[in-house]
């Protein structure tokens, strides 16, 4: 009896140890649960102020959220971050130009960090939040915005003295006398000498309180404008400001939410369609020691008034000439330099296809031209978009980033001289720029060793040999202890989802690993390690990919095409995916003898500029070719069945497959779109007029580039999947497109609607059910 009792309880032990391992052929079910049983990967990393100590989210424990963790920099010992720890952790902040203090903002307070014995000081206490806090020049004074204004706080004493004055709406008009009341009263003071009296003293006692007030700054009404990119320069003589107009006959979408608690049908506020009305931008200058404000003027800005070539295509027939329009443009920041004895302002136009760096005289507003970056497609890039990777070496020289040679490099120039200096280059992407404290040296992110792997660099900043630090393959995070002396690496390989690192800040030293995040159940499989491979183009292009190949006995002749989604987007790399998902899909479909083939087809980020833009004005162009290209790559290199591949993607993905099996019916099919925009001209504005600049002066493009147009030429079997409260790609675009295939009497097609899905699914029970549709699909139809 016991030995059958001891028995029993072996095989239920044995059962349990085994429904924790990975199953032995992956099922839909199984990858698409919560992501927790893969492991959550440590993030938000930041160091202590002492360089001993790292902190970071993590959640080994696989509660509901993540909870912030330390590690020892000495011994490597992990250890969970307490509540009272926890709130008297110090934030991100400013350093003075010593670097003996720190200023930061926690919970809408300010607080001074004296960095030599590590002390805190809270410097405010109040119900209104203070924000932005920076060191004077002299570091005797915290500049900090509170309300819409600056203030000074003084470190000695704890004056706080406002800065600006600016006050919403209009100023009011004083009421002017009629003539009648202008009479009247000089008659009276011309009549009773006591009111004449009375008169003068109340306007002398007025005179005398006046001139015994404080010094205050001038009020500056906003009217019906919106004030934003506030500073005060270091010299504290001038403050700089931007003023937003809201465009105000833009009309906004709406996405109707079905599922909902009252159990009526809501409504959620969305964006507007490319083209809408936009706003508009001023940018000024208050003088302060002058009291007055002026706008920085842009109307000289080189290249302002030049049409954008795309308009030649739509000639007028009237050959008389007009007066070219300036372009809108707005100052994205004003960046002063360390003693506010030079600023430079970064000018971007409306249409992004014009990045001015300028001078700015802050005496008068003029701007005078440093560089100017022109694209006929649109300005982009890593370091460029937004203010850019910029700053100062020094009080005269600026740097930044341009793709002028093609590939996104750094730069410097000289604000008086104008003299300009490459300091990197080559076929490949700077793709991160900091400065040292000391202002000696860049720290670099590039991915020149290979388009699919990024490292960490130090160059001078003269420029010259770059240094590389990291050596591990794939994506090396970095994040640089106070001092610079150490790195906290954040580590994935293809197959090896990120971990954390310590390697001390020097070429050739070793990485060690912190954490191991991942789960048994997740590490007991053999997880496919995807070849990165390229192949040609049509146009003669290298065109990089992933492949996932099954085992020669499981081949069933059967391929793939997986397109990412964004466009700007890299996934043929060779660290761990934000398409996890999709990775452990395509192992299960390696395990069913299919070849999957993961594509960075044109406009993917990570190849330059010629690369990201080759879609300009034609989406279903070359990115779509690529993916043909790629079949007929499969089928000339791996026996694959030129009848039997099928193609997905989500969102530009699904775009793609949509043009996929409308323009081209013969290479797909099958094919998944999901969340796929339909119709570009009902998308956004800051994404959609960048490549195909906006309807009304571009409809060729649109017309060319939109899936709704090419609807007749389906001919094999599609499925489109897509949330009904997606706030970015709307569900309109799959109901509009659905009544086009019923119009044209198709048959091969079925659309699943998931009601409480936005554009990234959360529930796995979607996840699910979407990926068990897909797999039917090809399945069933790649026979």
């Amino acid at each position: 009896m016991k030995r059958n009792v001891f028995l029993m309880l072996f095989f239920a032990f044995a059962i349990l140890e085994i429904s924790a391992q990975a199953p032995a052929r992956l099922t839909v079910d199984h990858i698409m649960r919560d992501p927790k049983w893969i492991g959550t990967s440590p993030s938000n990393i930041f160091w202590a102020d002492d360089n001993k100590t790292i902190y970071f989210s993590w959640n080994p424990d696989k509660n509901k959220g993540d909870s912030l963790y330390k590690v020892s920099v000495a011994d490597q010992k992990i250890t969970k971050v307490l509540k009272a720890e926890r709130q008297k952790l110090p934030a991100d902040g400013s350093f003075s130009g010593s670097l003996s203090m720190k200023t930061y903002e926690k919970n809408g307070d300010l607080y001074i960090q004296y960095l030599n014995s590590l002390k805190i000081k809270q410097l405010t206490k109040t119900i209104e939040r203070e924000s932005n806090p920076r060191f004077s020049l002299d570091e005797q004074s915290i500049i900090f915005s509170k309300g819409g204004n600056l203030f000074s706080l003084s470190v000695g004493d704890g004056v706080t003295t406002q800065l600006t004055d600016f006050e919403a709406g209009s100023k009011k008009p004083e009421r002017k006398k009629t003539g009648q009341e202008g009479w009247l009263e000089k008659d009276q003071l011309s009549m009773f000498e006591v009111l004449k009296e009375r008169k003068d003293k109340t306007e002398e006692a007025k005179k005398i309180a006046d001139g015994n007030k404080p010094e205050q700054p001038k009020k500056i009404y906003l009217d019906d404008k919106r004030q934003v990119a506030t500073q005060l320069s270091p010299d504290g003589r001038f403050v700089t400001y931007t003023l937003i107009e809201a465009a105000k006959s833009a009309k906004n979408t709406i996405v109707p939410n079905y599922v909902t608690e009252s159990g009526y049908t809501e409504d959620i506020p969305a964006r507007t369609k490319v083209g809408s009305p936009a706003a508009s931008y001023q940018s000024f200058i208050y003088h302060i020691k002058k009291d007055t404000v002026y706008q920085i003027s842009v109307k000289d800005l080189p290249g302002i008034n030049d049409e954008p070539e795309f308009l030649k295509d739509y000639a007028k027939k009237d050959t008389a000439k007009t007066k070219p329009k300036a372009r809108q443009v707005m100052i994205q920041d004003v960046n002063w330099s360390l003693t506010g004895s030079n600023a430079v302002a970064i000018v971007r136009a409306a249409d992004n296809k014009d990045r001015w760096i300028m001078r700015l005289n802050p005496e008068n507003g003029k701007l005078t031209l440093l560089d100017r970056q022109h694209d006929e497609a649109w300005i982009g890039g890593p370091g460029i978009g937004g203010g850019g990777s910029t700053g100062w070496l020094d009080d005269q020289t600026f740097y930044f980033q341009s793709e002028a040679s093609g590939y996104s490099h750094l730069y410097t120039v000289n604000v008086l001289t104008g003299e300009k200096k490459q300091l990197t280059q080559g076929n490949f992407e700077i793709q991160k720029a900091e400065l040292s404290k000391d202002r000696k040296y860049f720290y670099l992110i590039s991915n020149e060793v290979h388009p699919g792997e990024q490292h960490f660099y130090k160059m001078a900043v003269e420029g010259g040999e770059r240094i590389k630090i990291t050596s591990m393959t794939g994506a090396n995070e970095v994040t640089l202890s106070p001092d610079e002396k150490t790195l906290a690496i954040r580590y994935s390989y293809i197959n090896k989802p990120w971990e954390l690192y310590i390697q001390a800040n020097e070429a050739g030293a070793a990485a060690t690993k912190v954490t191991s995040s991942t789960t048994e159940e997740f590490n007991a499989y053999t997880w496919k390690e995807a070849k990165i491979i390229t192949f040609k183009a049509a146009d003669g292009k290298d065109v990089y990919a992933r492949v996932y190949e099954p085992a020669a006995k499981l081949k069933n002749k059967k391929a793939v095409i997986f397109v990412h989604g964004a466009g700007y987007l890299q996934n043929a790399h060779k660290w761990w995916s934000s398409y996890f998902r999709e990775y452990m899909f395509h192992n299960l479909l390696i395990e069913k003898g299919y070849t999957v083939l993961d594509i960075d087809y044109r406009a993917s980020a990570g190849y330059g500029r010629d690369w990201r833009t080759g879609i300009y004005r034609h989406m279903g162009g070359k990115d779509l070719t690529d993916n043909v290209d790629g079949a007929n790559y499969l089928v000339k290199n791996y026996g694959i069945d030129a009848k039997k591949i099928g193609v997905y993607g989500g969102s530009y993905g699904g775009f793609i497959t949509l043009m996929g099996l409308f323009t081209t019916p013969d290479v797909f099919k099958a094919g998944a779109a999901l969340r796929p925009v339909t119709d570009w001209a009902a998308y956004n504005h800051g994404y959609t007029a960048n490549i195909l600049n906006e309807p009304h002066t571009d409809s060729l493009a649109y017309r060319r580039s939109s899936p709704i147009y090419f609807a007749d030429g389906l001919k094999n079997n599609l499925l489109i999947c897509h949330g009904m409260v997606d706030v970015n790609v709307h569900y309109q675009d799959v109901v509009r497109l659905t009544q086009r295939l019923i119009e044209l009497k198709k048959e091969n097609w079925e659309v699943a609607s998931y009601p409480m899905e936005d554009h990234g699914f959360v529930e796995p029970s979607s996840w699910a059910d979407e990926y068990k549709r897909i797999l039917k699909l090809f399945e069933e139809k790649l026979k």
